[in-house]
């Protein structure tokens, strides 16, 4: 059985990471008042930040429709798939889950299956690369559902934010709120936690906020992936200095949060995302 993997591009995958696990990517829309632009296609992460920097409101992301997860699994079939796994976008923060649920379930050519990665940016993408990596070692469909499953039961994400304005206008933190965060310096750690994004901490400083990451990372213990990714953070080499000598099994990821998480996360924000090694790996 010859088994392909969808995601979207919420997860933020480095375009050659995509490219060599043979993963097709759907993309969400980006809106910047009544300009409508697909990611990945029409508007790459620079441009994204520099549309952000000229624009005094906050752009809105938009689910793919049924229609474009379809497109995707017809490629697939095309290019000799009989079966297929999409992983998406946490259900609980996005349409995309469900708009690829529409597609697979009036999808008749070869079985479908769509995973939930309960997660966002990389943490999806990690989802992702386990399915991809369980499909090319021959694993029939349920086998890389499982590897999928797996892959996101041993998942966490954390991020440092550097500005609480993105969090201000998408109605997530009260205006007084994000006036005395900004006043006193308070630079939150958010974690996905249960497919939402969840406040983990407060730090005072943007340093401290950094180095909190890379001990979280450091208390995980033996590593199968890691990843940091940064929105347009002229410091995201600071993480990767202090990560620089933890290992984990496949080879680390490193690259950039993208217009749909970066929209919310706003600029500066950095990432660490890492699923834990198996029982029995050290």
């Amino acid at each position: 059985m010859t088994v392909r993997v969808v995601c979207d591009s919420a997860c933020d995958l480095p375009s050659a990471v995509v490219d060599e696990s043979g993963i097709v990517v759907v993309p969400l829309h980006i809106r910047f008042g009544t300009i409508e632009l697909v990611d990945r296609e029409q508007l790459s992460t620079k441009e994204f930040w520099a549309r952000c920097a000229s624009s005094a409101e906050l752009p809105e992301t938009a689910a793919p429709s049924p229609g474009a997860f379809t497109a995707a699994f017809e490629s697939l079939v095309s290019d000799g798939a009989d079966g297929i796994v999409c992983v998406t976008l946490s259900s609980k923060l996005s349409a995309t889950g469900e708009a690829a649920a529409q597609a697979a379930r009036a999808f008749g050519r070869v079985p479908v299956a769509v995973v939930d990665s309960l997660s966002v940016t990389v943490g999806e993408g990690m989802v992702a690369l386990a399915a991809a990596d369980a499909a090319a070692r021959g694993s029939d469909l349920g086998g890389v559902v499982s590897a999928a499953e797996s892959a996101r039961a041993r998942l966490s994400v954390f991020g440092a934010i550097d500005t609480l304005d993105n969090l201000r206008k998408g109605g997530r933190i009260g205006g007084a709120a994000a006036a005395l965060g900004t006043l006193l310096s308070i630079k939150p750690v958010i974690e996905v936690r249960n497919g939402v994004v969840e406040q983990e901490s407060r730090q005072r400083t943007r340093a401290k906020s950094l180095r909190y990451l890379a001990d979280k990372v450091r208390a995980a213990g033996a590593l199968e992936r890691l990843a940091v990714m940064g929105a347009d953070a002229a410091d995201l080499d600071q993480v990767l200095d202090l990560l620089v000598d933890v290992k984990s099994e496949y080879p680390r990821i490193t690259g950039d949060i993208g217009p749909v998480i970066g929209t919310h996360a706003g600029r500066g924000a950095i990432g660490v995302a890492w699923v834990t090694a198996s029982e029995g790996v050290t």
